[in-house]
């Protein structure tokens, strides 16, 4: 009787270890978008933030002109509140954007979350191949241990048989 010492699950081992890497890949790629996600939401922020001063700085030198009241005409001032107008619609229309684009980073994080548990979950995988392999490993070492001790065992049982017939040979 012969024992096979091949681990038989040896290309699914391989397989699995592939698939780990190509996981990798895919982590790696999913945190690169959030990455570009995050630089996209600073500009944006960054946008706001500048409509945002622009309609204050409007705001202020509204008052400014109103607090004066020296040679503002009716017109003027309609013309700074549209113009104040138009800025907070501008600020609106940036401040969608933002939470547009934190909703697109909210995504990308969630998509990398879940890139990170597959990839975890293949790994669990290759690691309870490994240690199957490192069990049937001892398990095959010793079957083969017992199978040496039998042939030895045989082969001494046969030196001893043929040593007494031989000895009896020559006794006689």
């Amino acid at each position: 009787m012969t024992v096979s010492t091949a681990y038989p699950l040896e290309q699914i081992i391989k397989v699995k270890e592939r698939r780990v890497a190509e996981q990798e890949k895919v982590v790696r790629a999913k945190e690169q978008a959030l990455q570009v996600e995050k630089d996209k939401l600073v500009e944006r922020e960054k946008a706001r933030d500048a409509a945002k001063q622009h309609e204050r700085d409007k705001l202020t030198q509204l008052r400014a002109e109103l607090d004066q009241n020296i040679g503002t005409t009716t017109s003027t001032v309609q013309q700074m509140k549209a113009y104040l107008k138009v800025a907070k619609e501008k600020l609106e229309v940036e401040e969608k954007k933002v939470k547009d684009q934190q909703a697109q980073v909210d995504l990308a994080k969630k998509a990398l979350e879940q890139a990170i548990e597959e990839l975890k979950i293949k790994r669990q995988q290759v690691d309870k191949l490994v240690d199957h392999k490192k069990v049937w490993t001892k398990e095959m070492i010793k079957e083969l241990e017992i199978l040496e001790a039998r042939e030895q065992d045989e082969v001494g049982s046969t030196t001893f048989i043929n040593y007494q017939r031989m000895s009896k040979k020559y006794n006689k």
